[in-house]
């Protein structure tokens, strides 16, 4: 049995770089606010951070905020534009996050703000002309809250344009940009963008640990309460070896990207391929098969199999050393389908499995072609 890891839009694989430098950052034990040396040293690494994170990104140090990753991100940006910016409106869509579409629910429960779903087409893309309409429609202070890529299908949202109808329109535009930075090169600063959410371990560096991007003057105040790390958004002692972590892993996604990038997108072709080839009937959900309209890290797949013996699909894959995902690694404690599969398939499609393959630089197409040999054998048995 081989084991075989294809579930990177769950969490990736530590590049062994990063381990070696968060072990160093271990060892500097002051706590980051204290001002004798100690404290100062420890202070020094998570600025220096800060400071290449807003390089690579081409923004300022002071517009980044670090969290415990991408959920906190976007809970912080959304509530905080509710209470604290006099928003009354969210554009969402149905496939967005549960880190998005729970958090607004919250807002709508508590707030009574309105909340209104962008429309989109069979592929789960967004309708940019309804989106329009939406923002014409009405004079409430607004914000949209759009993913730049689905974590489960693949779709990349065309963020510039989203971002030139919100400015025309005077309204915020906030994106959870978890499966894309790290693995598509951003300007943040020539974006007409106002807030994005990002996660370390989405891009080869630590779990619990990532920022916020908050555009300047933006008037975000804290959704923790305490201490006035962070500049005051965010409070509570910093984890500094994970933001070194962070640092270091977004340094080496970004020094390598073209890279990467080419190698993985290259497997993705490829075990689209294999996969027509070898299982007919198969289906690609959402637009993952169309290389230029999705992102080059996954595949969400429909497979030709009854319902009940989708049953152990799962299972078996596990068996063999496989591992990925029936909908998001966020589902998967829950008996629910996935919502972003439901608001796009037909009721036909959904009675069959539909698995999430998710790519890293450390597959092999030898890995792909053994995956395929135990579909194909689970099908026919």
């Amino acid at each position: 049995m081989k084991n075989v890891y294809l579930d990177s839009a769950a969490t990736t694989q530590m590049r062994e770089e990063v381990v070696s430098k968060m072990a160093e950052a271990m060892l500097v034990y002051g706590n980051p606010s204290s001002t004798h040396t100690f404290g100062r040293t420890a202070k020094s690494l998570i600025e220096n951070a800060r400071k290449t994170v807003a390089k690579y990104l081409n923004v300022t140090a002071k517009e980044i905020v670090f969290t415990s990753g991408g959920t906190e991100a976007d809970n912080l940006i959304l509530n905080s534009a509710v209470r604290d910016l006099g928003v009354k409106r969210i554009i969402t869509s149905k496939i967005e996050h549960h880190a998005v579409l729970h958090c607004v629910d919250q807002l709508k429960d508590c707030f009574g703000i309105t909340v209104e779903y962008v429309n989109l087409d069979d592929c789960g893309s967004v309708d940019y002309s309804h989106l329009e309409n939406l923002l014409e429609n009405s004079s409430e202070k607004t914000m949209v809250s759009l993913m730049h890529v689905n974590n489960e299908v693949g779709n990349i949202l065309d963020i510039e344009k989203v971002g030139s109808l919100c400015k025309t329109h005077q309204a915020l535009f906030h994106s959870d940009t978890v499966q894309s930075i790290g693995h598509y090169s951003l300007d943040l600063n020539e974006l007409p963008i106002d807030f994005a959410a990002v996660s370390a371990h989405k891009f080869h560096g630590p779990k619990g640990v990532g920022f916020a991007y908050i555009k300047s003057n933006s008037g975000l105040k804290s959704l923790i309460f305490g201490g006035s790390q962070e500049r005051g958004v965010r409070a509570g002692t910093e984890s500094v070896h994970n933001i070194v972590g962070l640092e270091e892993a977004l340094k080496l996604a970004y020094d390598n990207l073209e890279e990467d990038k080419k190698y993985t997108a290259g497997l993705k072709s490829y075990f689209i391929d294999k996969l027509q080839k070898e299982i007919p009937g198969v289906k690609f959900n959402g637009g993952c098969s169309n290389v230029d309209a999705s992102t080059y890290t996954l595949v969400n797949v429909c497979l030709p199999i009854s319902q009940d013996k989708s049953m152990m699909l799962l299972f078996q894959l596990d068996l063999k050393g496989i591992a990925c995902s029936k909908g998001s690694a966020c589902q998967s404690g829950s008996d629910k389908g996935s919502h972003v599969l439901s608001n796009i398939l037909s009721e036909e499609d959904l009675k069959k499995p539909s698995i999430r393959f998710s790519f890293s630089k450390y597959n092999t197409k030898e890995e792909l072609d053994y995956v395929v040999e135990v579909l194909k054998d689970f099908i026919e048995a």
